[in-house]
């Protein structure tokens, strides 16, 4: 098995296969007659200083996103899978997707497969992975079990790893002395200097074990990270550590170094929380005498109060943006016009999680802007981005050290910016059909819907904006707004009077004129009711304003009047609260009556 491996890694992989394989025939030698013995070899071995990074340029750049599945693709998580893929296409590298599930208690498939939809949504392909293949698979370490044991070996062959019987209880022991002794809290136990004769009386009682990686004395280990500079760590401080459990199962860190380097990983490029974790696959990387990666450790993302950005902050993964995105944009091969309703307990993200039904919401382009600009920047002031400007600009040396806020308002903002960046008659069946979902409308292909789209689009940031920014423009409060103290200086200077020329306009078939003639028709009919009542400026619009949308702020009436004269039997749903232009003239005219009275 072992043999076989090393050929096909040989095939793949040119002179470091051809370490592998050498590794590989000597830990076949030391399984076949003594590999107990081999295990238990006591004495330390000196790790010569590792071997600088590969300098890899162009095609031979390869990176990976190599995700747990054990829940949603978060912000983070997915600003780690951007970056790698923006640095790969760019250079015409090879992006890697790799599944981390060796976690069996929480990782499912079902995760997985959310994880993928999420890249997917978001358009990072993955050159090589899950569904995808490759000449470095398996892609799921569960997978890769094999693998990883023989690895194991070798390790015990160099007498670099040695089988470790302690009990739980033991290690509790030597934990609590050195809180006590106030010590590093590193492995102390007897079995790093067990001799043979010890180690095999307990592999023949049948006892289970955990493999420990001897980790070299007094070493002084760094890396240069792309992003901070040279780290430095003493290897004092770490202690052996578990690279196999005794139930068989591989730790994170030792399965990370054999991955990346069996698949030929040039760039580890991963958030700074993963920095600790460097040491020790730092320390496999050399014990094996593969050549590492070069590393690039990125700051946190922070909420707007520069804590860790978490779910009390509001919606935090990508399938939570997503869900609301994609219920905007289902139905077309490009995005579409029809939808579906969110369930209850979808999140609304500026409520931070409250239960919504409204659909729209984020376009995948915008949210790609967005993560990008959390921790890089080209050194312009430059914010909107496309895709594939983004892959143009993109660069390694201008990720940045300080932490990242991950601020809602902004990407709304920008979510906007690339609503109204979008051709024209996308946009307004984008928005007609978040009107269609939301109970606006009944299909977003009528004039009334499309000329409704018209009045909002220059005002929404989110699909999700759509429907409240479109219902005031349909409803008709006169009587609050005329009743309002706000109102009362425009209705102490006879706003009767022009609501009074509004319904003999209406009588006359003047208005009806006016509204059919467009924009311009009605605002020539506005400045003729203004010369006659020696008004102009705001004392004639703001009533003009009141009279026919019963509102004091909106979009220009002139606009606003020939959309609803576009409203015909069955373009408004039910529950909308459509009030046709003809209803209102007879509201205002009532009003007038009243006051007369």
């Amino acid at each position: 098995m072992a043999l076989l491996q090393g050929q096909r890694l040989l095939q793949r992989s040119g002179m470091q296969a051809k370490v592998c394989i050498l590794q590989l025939r000597q830990a076949s030698k030391a399984s076949s007659g003594s590999r107990r013995a081999a295990r238990v070899t006591a004495a330390a071995t000196q790790v010569a200083e590792a071997p600088a990074p590969a300098v890899a340029t162009g095609d031979k750049i390869k990176v990976r996103f190599a995700p747990s599945p054990t829940g949603n693709l978060h912000v983070g998580g997915a600003r780690t899978a951007l970056f790698n893929w923006l640095y790969a296409r760019k250079v015409g590298g090879k992006f890697v997707l790799r599944v981390e599930d060796t976690d069996t208690a929480r990782s499912t498939r079902e995760s997985e497969e959310a994880m993928k939809e999420d890249l997917r949504w978001l358009g990072l392909d993955w050159d090589e992975g899950p569904d995808v293949g490759g000449d470095n698979g398996p892609y799921r370490q569960s997978e890769r079990a094999q693998i990883y044991k023989e690895y194991v070996d070798q390790l015990v062959a160099k007498g670099v790893a040695y089988p470790c019987f302690c009990t739980d209880e033991e290690l509790e022991a030597m934990k609590k002395e050195a809180e006590e002794k106030k010590l590093p809290p590193i492995y102390r136990g007897k079995w790093s200097s067990a001799s043979k004769e010890e180690v095999d009386a307990m592999l023949a009682s049948g006892a289970t074990c955990c493999y420990r990686f001897r980790v070299p004395p007094g070493k002084e280990i760094f890396i240069d990270d792309i992003v901070r500079g040279r780290v430095t760590w003493n290897t004092d401080t770490l202690g052996d550590f578990v690279i196999l459990r005794s139930n068989g199962l591989p730790v994170y860190n030792f399965c990370v170094a054999i991955d990346d380097a069996l698949m030929g990983i040039t760039h580890v490029l991963r958030a700074e929380e993963h920095l600790p974790n460097t040491l020790r696959q730092v320390l496999i990387y050399q014990a094996l005498n593969f050549t590492p990666p070069a590393f690039g450790h990125m700051s946190l993302i922070l909420a707007p109060d520069k804590s860790k950005l978490s779910k009390r902050h509001g919606a935090t993964s990508v399938g939570e943006f997503k869900q609301q995105a994609r219920a905007a944009l289902r139905g077309t091969g490009n995005g579409g016009a029809g939808l579906r309703r969110l369930p209850a307990a979808a999140p609304c993200l500026r409520q931070g999680g409250v239960a919504g039904l409204r659909s729209g919401g984020f376009l995948a382009p915008a949210m790609v802007n967005y993560l990008s600009l959390l921790g890089w920047n080209d050194g312009t002031e430059k914010e909107i981005y496309s895709v594939d400007e983004l892959q143009t600009a993109f660069a390694l040396e201008r990720i940045t050290k300080s932490p990242a806020v991950f601020d809602r308002v902004k990407l709304s903002w920008m979510n906007g910016q690339h609503l109204r960046a979008l051709p024209e008659e996308e946009l307004l069946g984008r928005i007609g059909a978040a009107l269609v979902a939301d109970g606006v409308v009944t299909s977003p292909d009528s004039a009334f819907a499309k000329a409704l789209a018209g009045l909002v689009k220059g005002s929404v940031e989110l699909l999700t904006d759509c429907a409240a920014q479109a219902r005031p423009l349909l409803s008709y409060p006169l009587a609050e707004t005329v009743a309002s103290e706000e109102f009362k200086p425009f209705l102490e200077d006879n706003f009767a009077e022009v609501a009074q020329a509004v319904v003999a306009a209406s009588d006359s078939g003047e208005l009806a004129a006016a509204v059919a003639a467009g924009h311009d028709g009605y605002k020539k009919w506005v400045n003729s009711v203004g010369k006659a009542q020696k008004r102009k400026g705001k004392r004639l619009f703001m009533p003009m304003r009141v009279a026919f949308t019963g509102r004091m702020q909106g979009p220009d009436v002139g606009d606003l009047l020939p959309a609803l004269a576009l409203a015909g039997d069955g373009d408004v749903a039910e529950s909308s609260s459509l009030v046709p232009l003809a209803q209102r003239v007879e509201q205002l005219r009532e009003w007038v009556g009243k006051q007369q009275a």
